[in-house]
């Protein structure tokens, strides 16, 4: 007599088979007789919970599953992997219903993956990218970096991609003739900026501080005894004069805001002070109007990046109150008059007076050779050329690719001489398509729908976009022009090569601030009368803590888990005020472990992602809620319904109510509830924290209840229970990093026929204990990352 259901499905967990929840093909291979079993109990507990609402009369959410057969999913991959994301995260049948317990979803979500990932494996489809994609905004300016070592901000040059699959390196195919000129005119800029072209005349540059900006305080990348100001890194184009331009922040009436002692406000360049000006008081209107004319100056400067401040001497007597916790915003005339002035911007002309393009590093980076004489330059300019080409199309250089490239050096030279022909060949590469697309093309004579591993050259180039956001560096060309890369081991030590780079930074500043949502900090404005404390030196706080803390998980290869359930954070002084953490004081950041059962530590306690998730005059548990199903489950919410009513206020002298209590009123509509249900729980978790992250005890006066549960009905009590209910299921959250990793370094969307692979991915890293380095080489050795369907 066989053992029953439930001791065998044990004894799998036991050998460590199944991980989790008996997810994999390991399952089948090594329990069949479970396999089958779990064949039977779907069959029964499809017709028994499912086969009600999804049937061809009721087709609920679109779906039928009645006249579909369970026994042989893979017939209809597409339908069943939208039944399995359900059922991990318990959504189905909905909350109310009758439901299955523990085991038989266990049973169910272990019979379907089973059978998929089997068909996957006999049938491996790994999706198609667009044959040309565009390189993002990001991209562009780093490949740019690494190509000629010129840093610039590019996003003046070149519009804002588009988001997609909640990334912007997923819809940029077309190149518009309107992008076009973007692109002509940016090529122009940066080939003269990094050959350092003589300039007809002075240009200029001007750096705006963020109005909302406090600046009573010192700044971290300034020098200690100094408050306020600013620091740029600025490229100059040649060696020469520059000169300087202050100017001091003014009210809507233009006076000069908090000008009133003397005060002295020093200009340095990397570091050595250029000037140091002493400022009286303004006196008059017209002293208003002209205190900062005479704060000019002009320097030589070689050409290169170079680090330009500004910032002004602190003064003993210009203490401001530290009374009023956890801190008081003074910034501009909308919320507190400043108490001392501040700078609004930092102008820069130049060069006067050039002396020569000087020694930069995008010349020594440029210039691989120095003719000595006339008879040489041709010869110098076909290893210059040759070696730009390569490094910009991510491959060996064609003849063809040299013929027409030397046209343009030509021309240029004619008019210019060696320099010239150079500047202008490099404003071809940075606009030929073999630039600035990524081109993937499918084997000669294959036939539709083949399956094919992808060249070592277009791996290398997947690999580098994925990790540095950028182009490959000449050892990772090398390895795939040699034909090495595909070999197992050399592509793991080039993938742990290539984390080690400081040029992995991409993931944090582009992969994790679109997967949190940090880039939405730039645009939170909290209301100034509810919350008078909120500046852009606490916004950027906010966003540096949660940079700070998803690389520290990457650079200390952490198992990703911690990035929920971790008792550390990185505060400075400004944001530990904010938090009510003591001991923290200056303005640089470190590491801070808290207690256990503290209210920090991980995402679900930082401000960056609690304010982001709230409106500007109150906290939302359906944003906060949506965010939790979104970023940390993968199961987002359906939209919501047209002409949705808004909340109550509270009417004066009325009872207090919380937002709990508010909220019901959406869920007493049985529509509203079906996904209420879902999402607010989650939320309402996170109520203890206002609308800009601090810990509060009431809501308006209106105890807060924060106790919820799951959609599988894991309860909790408060942001410590919710984030120990997340982790009863760990596999969800780390199948959500590594679908929204795959999303990213593939540049599309997953489909169903991906979920096989994310499954093998999380499977091999839970051997590997999570961590983020086991996700990243998962994926590179995916099928839908090293291969490809033809069209």
């Amino acid at each position: 007599m066989k053992p029953p259901l439930g001791a065998r499905m044990e004894r799998c967990r036991r050998a460590r088979i199944w991980y989790w929840l008996g997810v994999g093909l390991a399952g089948a291979v090594i329990c069949p007789h479970l396999h089958a079993q779990t064949a039977s109990t779907a069959r029964a507990a499809i017709n028994q919970y499912c086969a009600g609402c999804h049937s061809e009369k009721a087709k609920a959410g679109g779906l039928v599953l009645s006249t579909l057969n369970p026994d042989t999913p893979d017939d209809h991959p597409d339908v069943w992997e939208k039944v399995v994301r359900k059922l991990r995260v318990r959504y189905m049948p909905p909350t109310g219903m009758p439901r299955p317990d523990g085991q038989t979803y266990s049973a169910l979500i272990s019979h379907f993956e089973v059978s998929l990932d089997r068909s996957a494996t006999a049938k491996p489809n790994p999706g198609r990218t667009d044959t040309f994609r565009r390189l993002n905004r990001t991209e562009y300016q780093n490949a740019v970096r690494d190509l000629l070592s010129v840093e610039l901000d590019v996003s003046a040059m070149l519009p804002k991609d588009d988001s997609s699959h909640g990334f912007d390196n997923i819809t940029v195919g077309e190149l518009s003739p309107t992008l076009l000129e973007n692109y002509l005119g940016a090529a122009r800029k940066i080939s003269r900026l990094a050959v350092g072209t003589p300039v007809k005349a002075p240009q200029g540059d001007t750096i705006l501080i963020p109005a909302d900006r406090s600046q009573e305080e010192h700044f971290e990348e300034l020098p200690f005894g100094t408050r306020g100001g600013a620091s740029v890194r600025y490229t100059f184009p040649a060696d020469g004069e520059y000169e300087f331009q202050l100017r001091l922040t003014r009210d809507r009436n233009e006076r000069v805001e908090g000008f009133t002692e003397p005060a002295q406000l020093e200009i340095s360049v990397d570091g050595e002070r250029v000037k140091l000006f002493a400022m009286k008081p303004p006196a008059t209107v017209k002293e208003h109007e002209t205190v900062d004319q005479d704060l000019h100056v002009r320097a030589p400067i070689k050409a290169g990046p170079h680090v330009l401040a500004a910032t002004f001497l602190k003064r003993s007597s210009a203490l401001i109150e530290t009374e009023r916790q956890p801190y008081l915003a003074r910034f501009n005339m909308d919320r507190h008059p400043r108490a001392q002035p501040a700078l609004y911007s930092i102008s820069i002309t130049g060069p006067f007076d050039s002396t020569g393009a000087g020694d930069t590093p995008s010349r020594r980076r440029i210039f691989s050779c120095r003719p000595a004489k006339p008879s040489e330059e041709d010869g110098c300019a076909q290893k210059v050329i040759g070696t730009l080409a390569r490094r910009a199309f991510r491959r060996p250089v064609t003849p063809a690719d040299t013929q027409v490239l030397t046209k343009f050096y030509k021309e240029g030279k004619a008019s210019g001489g060696f320099e010239s022909g150079i500047e202008m060949t490099l404003r071809a590469i940075l606009t030929s398509p073999n630039f600035l697309f990524r081109i993937e093309q499918d084997p000669a004579n294959a036939a539709p729908g083949t399956v094919y591993r992808v060249s070592d050259l277009d791996l290398a180039t997947r690999l580098s976009f994925f990790i540095w956001s950028s182009i490959p560096d000449d050892e990772l060309l090398d390895t795939a022009i040699q034909g090495k890369l595909r070999q197992p081991a050399v592509l793991e030590r080039q993938v742990r090569r290539m984390l080690s780079d400081s040029r992995s930074e991409s993931l944090v500043d582009n992969f994790a601030e679109q997967w949190l949502y940090l880039r939405n900090l730039a645009t939170v404005t909290p209301d100034a009368r509810l919350f008078p404390d909120f500046d852009d030196n606490l916004r950027q706080s906010l966003r540096r803590e949660t940079e700070l803390f998803f690389e520290s998980i990457m650079r200390e290869d952490r198992n990703v888990l911690d990035l929920l359930r971790a008792n550390y954070t990185f505060l400075n002084e400004r944001l530990a005020k904010h938090y009510g953490v003591p001991d923290v004081y200056g303005t640089r950041f470190r590491k801070v472990t808290f207690s256990n059962g503290d209210v920090r530590g991980g995402l679900l306690g930082q401000g960056s992602i609690l304010t982001i998730s709230s409106y500007g005059n109150r906290t939302s548990p359906v944003l906060r809620g949506k965010w939790i199903l979104s970023n940390l489950l993968g199961s987002p919410p359906p939209p919501p319904l047209p002409n949705v009513p808004l909340l109550r206020e509270r009417k004066e002298g009325s009872k207090p109510l919380s937002l709990r209590e508010r909220l019901a009123e959406h869920r007493n509509n049985a529509v509203c509830n079906s996904c209420h249900s879902v999402i607010d729980p989650p939320g309402f978790a996170l109520e203890n924290y206002d609308a800009v992250g601090r810990w509060r005890k009431d809501d308006d006066g209106a105890a807060i209840d924060a106790t919820g549960s799951l959609a599988g009905g894991v309860p909790f009590r408060d942001p410590r229970g919710l984030r120990d209910a997340l982790l009863q299921q760990p596999d969800l959250f780390v199948s959500t990093v590594t679908e929204k990793l795959l999303t990213y370094a593939l540049g599309r969307g997953l489909e169903a026929y991906d979920a096989p692979a994310v499954r093998k991915i999380v499977r091999d890293a839970g051997g590997q204990d999570y961590r983020f380095s086991s996700l990243v080489l998962g994926i590179v050795n995916s099928t839908p990352f090293e291969m490809r369907r033809t069209q």
